[in-house]
C-alpha cells in the first residue's frame, strides 16, 4: 500500500486516508525507479545537446562517422600485406 505524506508537515499520515487535498501519495518503488531513470536519460540528451540548433543532424553525423571508421578499420585489417609501414630488425 503507497504511503501518504502530507507536503505541509512533512509527517506521514496513513490514518487520514486522503482526507486532505495536500496529501501526495508516492508510487510503489519499480514506477518511482522507472520515473528516475527516464528524468536522468532526458536530463543526459538534453546536455548533450545543449547549444546544438539540429540533434539530430548531429547524430546522423557521428554515426555516419562511425561507419567510415569502421570501414577503414576492416579495410586495413583484412589489406595488411601491402602499403603502410615496415619494420627492419638487424
Amino acid at each position: 500500500m503507497p504511503r501518504r505524506f502530507n507536503k505541509s508537515m512533512g509527517m506521514c499520515l496513513p490514518c487520514l486516508g486522503g482526507a486532505a487535498d495536500d496529501v501526495v501519495v508516492t508510487p510503489d518503488p519499480d514506477t518511482r525507479r522507472r520515473q528516475l531513470a527516464e528524468a536522468a536519460e532526458k536530463r543526459q540528451k538534453e546536455t548533450a545537446y545543449r547549444g546544438v540548433k539540429n540533434p539530430e543532424a548531429v547524430e546522423r553525423k557521428r554515426k555516419k562517422q562511425e561507419e567510415i571508421e569502421k570501414q577503414a578499420m576492416t579495410t586495413s585489417v583484412s589489406g595488411g600485406g601491402g602499403g603502410g609501414l615496415k619494420w627492419q630488425v638487424g
